[in-house]
């Protein structure tokens, strides 16, 4: 597994947490001390927590399992695009969908409609009209789901970056019994989280070298 260094963390700005006064008191286990007003979080427990999450992505892609990689704020969105491009993870950057896992026997149906869309819009058998359709259709399904084609069933892993904004996948993923791997930042619970990563999940820098990180894991696991 890659070694990171406290260091790394440090220059990323893992350690900037919220606020003083906007924390969780459930947190508390995580912060190292208070400059400024702002929450410091301990790099240490970072590095832990990451190390740990790290290992059981990597278990999991040896294994044969899935995950989705869910970031839809900003600051996220461009490090997880560019991480399952070498992964190969599933991945949602804009809206969870609900019922995602409480209902994905509905999600698959979207899964399944565009290989059947996709089929269509090629194929010279239908009108151009129909295969103009088809083609429409399908891409507005690939704007909600194209992250996801190729899932056949419940991952076994999400994860998330922002527990808070994310609420609606948490409760799904404690539902349906699916592992939780998060980054946690100061003003959050973390423990609905499995593997709970405590860090800042606002800095572009600090979303970054941790799903570099996850991926680098599993993609080792893979091989």
């Amino acid at each position: 597994m890659k070694d990171i260094s406290l260091k790394e963390l440090l220059e990323a700005g893992c350690h900037f947490g919220h606020q003083a006064s906007r924390w969780q008191p459930k947190a508390s286990g995580y912060i190292y001390g208070e400059k400024g007003g702002v929450h410091i979080i301990d790099l240490v427990k970072t590095k832990a927590g990451l190390e740990a999450a790290g290992k059981f992505l990597g278990d999991l892609a040896q294994n044969g399992g899935s995950i989705i990689f869910v970031g839809v704020k900003r600051q996220a969105k461009t490090a997880i695009l560019d991480a399952v491009k070498r992964a190969g993870v599933y991945y949602i950057i804009d809206r969870w969908p609900g019922g995602m896992l409480t209902n994905f026997s509905v999600i698959h149906k979207n899964l399944v409609r565009i290989d059947e869309l996709k089929t269509k819009s090629t194929d010279e058998g239908f009108t151009k009209k129909e295969r103009l359709l088809a083609s429409r259709d399908m891409n507005k399904l690939l704007a909600q789901y194209g992250g996801l084609v190729g899932l056949d069933k419940l991952p076994d892993a999400v994860f998330l970056v922002d527990i808070k904004k994310m609420a609606g996948a948490v409760m799904e993923a404690k539902r349906c019994g699916v592992k939780i791997v998060a980054i946690c930042d100061s003003n959050v619970d973390p423990e609905p989280v499995d593997y709970p990563i405590p860090a800042n999940d606002d800095a572009v820098g600090s979303v970054k070298i941790i799903v570099d990180y996850l991926a680098e894991c599993w993609i080792e696991g893979k091989k």
